[in-house]
């Protein structure tokens, strides 16, 4: 495919070219739903690319986005769904999303990188006791605890492997009790190899853990705990650093805790939208030559 193909010389990061380049992927890639009745007027990839454009745009609410997506991208989608229409079929395409990250990551060089980091981020659902009483995520969320933050929330956790590019290659939504190690048991067999390393945090000591990764080819680095002794290698300090500033990327400039859904099937659209976001524009600043992680060449419209 033309895309796979790094440009010989750096070129101008726009979101134009990264949303083109994006919805020519998922076009030719995403499976076609057959329907009876005439074609959608828009099509599903059409629909995700323009997702992808209110992340990185800046719109974390689909009402303020609708009210400026004409003015914003109009020139590269003549049509535009109502809110309605939009927020009903973004629902209903979570698994497209996730399918259309998993694409993206493996078409990047990212996924053939060696080392890996792990961690996870709390995704809160609700932020008083009334509202997590009237909440639709009754059962499928959970009250944890961020040790980073040193508070309390109800909703799920976001586990995420990364490459140190902050190319997101595996992910998990869990509730918020669920534990690291047993959320990294489900993600590994997706996206983790022979010979790979994969660093974490002490929340992944695990002599079990350790001993299944390792029978698989994979080395887990993590800190160590008082007088264990794991496979650590060093000051893990700086390495431990690029994921958690990949996190704040996430919270910060893509709004992943101000996702605003209020049903499960909406909240992994959402989620899946803002990793798309990250995902896409880190592939195609290595297509065009620029920095994996600047983001701030999408953030507005030349």
């Amino acid at each position: 495919m033309l895309m796979n193909r790094t440009t010989s010389a750096p070129t101008e990061a726009n979101i134009d070219a990264l949303l083109i380049a994006l919805y020519c992927v998922l076009d030719e890639s995403l499976p076609r739903q057959r329907q009876r009745g005439p074609a959608p007027a828009v099509t599903d990839a059409e629909l995700i690319c323009l997702a992808v454009a209110q992340v990185l745009l800046g719109y974390p609410r689909e009402r303020a986005w609708l009210r400026n997506a004409r003015r914003q991208v109009g020139h590269l989608f003549p049509r535009i769904l109502d809110q309605s229409g939009y927020t009903r079929r973004l629902r209903r395409l979570g698994p497209e999303i996730i399918e259309a990250i998993e694409l993206v990551a493996r078409m990047s060089v990212a996924w053939y990188d060696t080392v890996k980091l792990v961690d996870s981020t709390p995704v809160p659902v609700a932020q008083s006791r009334e509202t997590v009483k009237r909440s639709a995520f009754a059962g499928e969320a959970q009250y944890g605890y961020c040790a980073s933050h040193s508070r309390y929330f109800y909703g799920f956790r976001l586990h995420l492997v990364c490459a140190p590019c902050g190319m997101p290659v595996g992910f998990e939504l869990t509730g918020a009790k669920v534990d690291e190690r047993e959320a990294l048991r489900g993600i590994a067999p997706r996206c983790l190899k022979d010979g790979d390393t994969l660093v974490g945090d002490k929340g992944y000591r695990s002599r079990d853990l350790e001993d299944e990764l390792a029978a698989a080819g994979i080395t887990l680095l993590r800190p160590q705990h008082g007088k264990d002794i794991g496979p650590s290698r060093g000051n893990l300090g700086p390495i431990r650093q690029w994921i958690e500033s990949i996190i704040q990327t996430l919270k910060g400039q893509l709004s992943l805790e101000q996702h605003g859904a209020r049903q499960i099937d909406s909240l992994i659209s959402r989620i899946g939208r803002r990793l798309l976001a990250l995902a896409a524009a880190i592939w195609h600043n290595q297509q065009i030559g620029a920095p994996s992680r600047n983001l701030t060449a999408y953030d507005h419209v030349s």
